[in-house]
């Protein structure tokens, strides 16, 4: 007899559902906690088959966590398991736990490739950096904001300079020095901090002999070819480099019913962040004249026809191809196609 179970995880509690041979054997909660929910499963599912939860912030723990005790977790993707467990009546706890459950033990789920803590690793460095980018921005925006207010206009400034005109223009404002430059502080600590991070993570990607491979292409710096190589992880989880770019949602999407068939704007579906550094390489592709090569002739005939920004997300979409095929092959990136016999 092969027991299924659903976990219906939260951050306090966990409800825990136990089905053998088509029925509900036992329900119950305990502490959000992968060593207590093994010694629970000891006890009441001891020839557990799959454990089953869905994505969400604690999924990568569950999964490595009950892995490390012998347990076969498998994490789905919560959206595909939604409209399974929408056709409960009533949307519960217990009922989400006996709905993973049913779907553990008919095997009706998509499966969800989890991170290693490694690449999980690097992928937050690289977030809390784009994190403390996007508050230094934020604080030099605002001391900006406030200072026109009075007439004191910064000019385009950036680094050392902003500091220096900030307090240029503030001398001889003692009220207005007392309250912004509380705010010059913050965002000189703040500045600092994400150039450590940036500094970590260049280090990072010069002992990766991916990243060092990725980085041979125009437009490809430290950030995206260390987010690309995390998010990918092993080159062999797609058999074809063509479902990169489907995977990041950077193909479009279709409709087709009866006789209405078109194709809209791309998925957007997969890592948001990785796909901005794609489109921003693919600017870089198109604008920059030193970055000479057969994509970026074809992504400006491509400009041509359909328009920039249209031009940009196919070559992004590109971009994502070659590095994979660039991975899977251990070949560098070759700015001009090979000659043909």
């Amino acid at each position: 007899m092969c027991d299924y179970i659903g976990l219906d995880v939260s951050q306090k509690e966990t409800t825990i559902s136990v089905r053998r041979e088509g029925q509900r054997v036992w329900r119950g909660k305990c502490p959000s906690d992968p060593q207590a929910i093994a010694m629970v499963l000891q006890r009441r599912a001891p020839d557990a088959r799959r454990v089953v939860f869905e994505t969400g912030p604690l999924s990568v723990w569950f999964y490595h966590a009950l892995s490390a005790e012998g347990l076969p977790a498998i994490c789905i993707d919560a959206r595909h398991a939604k409209a399974a467990l929408d056709m409960a009546p009533n949307k519960t706890d217990a009922n989400d736990a006996d709905g993973l459950a049913h779907l553990a033990e008919i095997g009706f789920y998509r499966e969800v490739r989890v991170k290693g803590y490694d690449s999980m690793l690097v992928r937050t460095l690289v977030a809390a950096r784009r994190r403390l980018v996007r508050v230094s921005t934020e604080l030099s925006n605002q001391i900006r904001g406030m200072m026109k207010t009075f007439g004191l206009i910064v000019p385009g400034a950036k680094g050392g300079r902003f500091e220096a005109e900030v307090r240029r223009l503030l001398g001889g404002y003692t009220g207005l020095e007392q309250v912004l430059l509380p705010l010059l502080e913050a965002w000189l600590a703040v500045r600092a901090r994400a150039a450590e991070l940036g500094s970590q993570l260049l280090r990072t990607a010069r002992h990766s002999d991916a990243c060092r491979q990725l980085m041979s292409i125009p437009g490809i710096g430290a950030i995206t070819a260390t987010s690309f190589t995390t998010a990918i992880e092993d080159p062999e989880n797609f058999r074809k480099s063509r479902s990169v770019g489907a995977w990041l949602g950077l193909t479009t999407r279709r409709y087709q019913s009866g006789e209405v068939d078109y194709d809209g704007h791309i998925s957007r579906r997969g890592d948001a962040h990785l796909r901005g550094l794609l489109y921003e390489a693919a600017t870089v592709v198109l604008t920059r004249t030193s970055a000479d090569s057969a994509l970026r002739t074809w992504g400006l005939k491509l400009r041509e026809r359909i328009g920039f920004k249209r031009a940009a997300v196919a070559v992004a979409r590109k971009l994502a191809v070659i590095m994979h095929a660039m991975l899977k092959s251990g070949q560098s990136f070759q700015r001009e196609p090979e000659a043909t016999a």
